[in-house]
């Protein structure tokens, strides 16, 4: 039998400290027994109990934002409630980070004209349109190989210059970087502005079910960035840890990068994921939300925290938590399959139930079941009611991270900040999905992606014309001498039939063979480099 819904929890093993991630889970275990164990008693002595009744609304499109959007409007418009300002930041950090590198290069290549808002659509339409084709490379999609050949990408744009999008792709000015010794310093500064204008647009414009999930995911990436995770029981091992809280249709509400440890809370007396747990329900507070979690963030310390702030909270839990009962946290029990043990304390019940291995639980949303043996007829353990809701609820940030990835694109070869854009694009298409759905619309996940492409080509179809790249070699420019030697001595490469050792090479160490020498000199040097150089210093001598 599956006990837990979240393939990605070891909840309900008996090795529970083993799930350990990163740096953080070392401060969220206290094994010190000065706790507030003398309170917890046994489920006859919990006395009265407060329930939180949900005052959220409907779940759904928030009309007052967004009045025009109805089940009829097209994906492009509800994509853009979201993406609008994000349009204009691409374009002009693209082409500022392109004209810096074109500065660094005075003898590059003859200069490309700016990306236009015409040209980032018709990018992100062929983006979103890859992940229903995924190809071995990109090349690939615009190959005239019977196996390969696809119109629809030479048409929309040409190979060379989505590659060159694609390389110039910036999220940020890389004048403004702070120093990285600095306290306030954010690793997440090349993409923050972008990361903060969906997450604050995520909240705006839709309204949240009832119960909630918060977990964690990972965007797959195994290059170079200071905090990258490993977790070897996540199916992504390596990339980008993610703290999402979702709810039913699998909408993310509020997120939050995990980018090391946070060198602000070092002092305080709350632990990392205490303060994680806090930040991302921020949003929720006051309306009788009910949030479920893994043992990675449950404790009783949080759970008293937020049920201040109007939120009931049920999870599995470490049973070397503070706070949880002495009995608990020294694992007395002798269970058989189908045993209960509980305990409380006020409003909040922790159990510990028998099936294939001990299962802790902690609520303070649901009434103490009663202690005893259950087993089925065919002598299969019952499950409570607290471990059931669980069970039911705690996928949600699961199915968001399928949903999203479902027909996402990746690639080994992109930067962090490209491949973190492009999950935040494939979730933000995700969401606009879901927020078009709470309107009636009756439109499949795929439908939905494959008409938002249409849109954004015929958006650009009807924006100003591409630029066009000029024609031909480009005129060559003499630099005016800074010698008048170098008007009064010419020197002319002319074909040599014998090998010549390049002068200045050889003197450097390098053996490079040419076939150019000076008419006047008769000295083989390499006609790319060295023979302007040499015959320079011959000038000024």
């Amino acid at each position: 039998m599956q006990l837990i819904y979240d393939s990605d929890s070891d909840c309900c093993s008996d090795n529970s400290e083993s799930d350990v991630e990163g740096s953080e889970s070392e401060s969220d275990i206290d094994e010190d027994q000065s706790s507030s164990s003398a309170t917890w008693g046994p489920p006859h002595q919990r006395g009265t109990r407060s329930v939180n009744t949900y005052s959220g609304g409907a779940v759904g499109l928030k009309t007052h934002e967004a009045p025009h959007l109805n089940k009829d409007s097209t994906p492009f418009s509800v994509f853009m409630l979201y993406f609008a300002e994000i349009i204009h930041l691409l374009v002009e950090e693209t082409n500022r980070y392109y004209h810096q590198h074109a500065d660094r290069r005075q003898d590059g290549p003859s200069p490309r004209p700016d990306v236009t808002e015409s040209e980032m659509f018709l990018f992100l339409g062929i983006i979103i349109q890859m992940g229903h084709d995924i190809r071995d490379r990109l090349m690939d999609y615009w190959s005239t190989a019977e196996q390969f050949a696809t119109p629809f990408y030479s048409k929309t744009m040409k190979r060379d210059r989505f590659l060159h999008i694609l390389r110039f792709l910036h999220f940020a000015d890389n004048s403004t970087e702070i120093d990285r010794n600095d306290d306030s310093y954010d690793r997440l500064w090349k993409i923050r502005t972008i990361f903060d204008t969906l997450n604050d647009a995520f909240e705006k414009y839709y309204n949240p079910s009832e119960h909630l999930a918060i977990d964690e995911i990972i965007v797959k990436f195994k290059g170079r960035v200071i905090f990258k995770q490993y977790i070897p029981k996540k199916h992504k091992r390596f990339g980008i840890k993610i703290f999402k809280i979702c709810d039913a249709a699998g909408y993310t509400y509020d997120m939050k990068v995990y980018l090391g440890k946070d060198r602000t809370r070092a002092d305080r007396d709350v632990t990392a994921t205490h303060a994680t747990v806090r930040d991302l329900c921020r949003r929720i507070e006051g309306v009788g939300h009910k949030l479920y979690m893994d043992n990675f963030f449950s404790s009783p310390d949080l759970f008293d925290e937020l049920m201040t702030k109007k939120i009931t909270c049920c999870g599995t839990v470490r049973p070397n938590r503070k706070g949880l009962p002495d009995d608990f946290r020294r694992r007395q029990f002798r269970l058989r399959k189908g045993d209960i043990r509980v305990r409380v304390r006020q409003n909040m019940t922790a159990l510990v139930w028998k099936d294939k291995r001990d299962v802790y639980m902690l609520t303070n949303m649901h009434s103490p079941p009663a202690e005893g043996n259950f087993c089925g007829e065919h002598g299969n353990a019952t499950k409570p009611a607290v471990v059931a809701d669980y069970n039911k609820h705690m996928g949600y940030v699961d199915k968001a991270d399928r949903m999203a990835n479902s027909y996402g694109i990746c690639r080994r070869t992109w930067k962090w900040t490209n491949k973190l854009f492009f999950h935040l694009l494939d979730l933000t298409i995700l969401n606009s999905y879901i927020l078009l759905s709470s309107c009636g619309a009756k439109l499949s996940h795929r439908d939905f992606r494959l008409a938002l492409v249409r849109n954004m080509l015929e958006l650009a179809g009807r924006g100003p014309p591409r630029p066009q790249r000029p024609r031909g070699r480009p005129p060559a420019v003499r630099s005016e001498p800074s010698r008048i030697g170098e008007v009064t001595i010419q020197h002319w490469p002319t074909s040599s039939t014998s090998k010549l050792r390049c002068r200045e090479c050889s003197s450097r160490g390098i053996r490079r063979t040419v076939r150019t020498k000076c008419v006047r000199c008769d000295i083989g040097l390499c006609i790319s480099g060295c023979f302007q150089e040499y015959h320079t210093k011959a000038t000024f001598r």
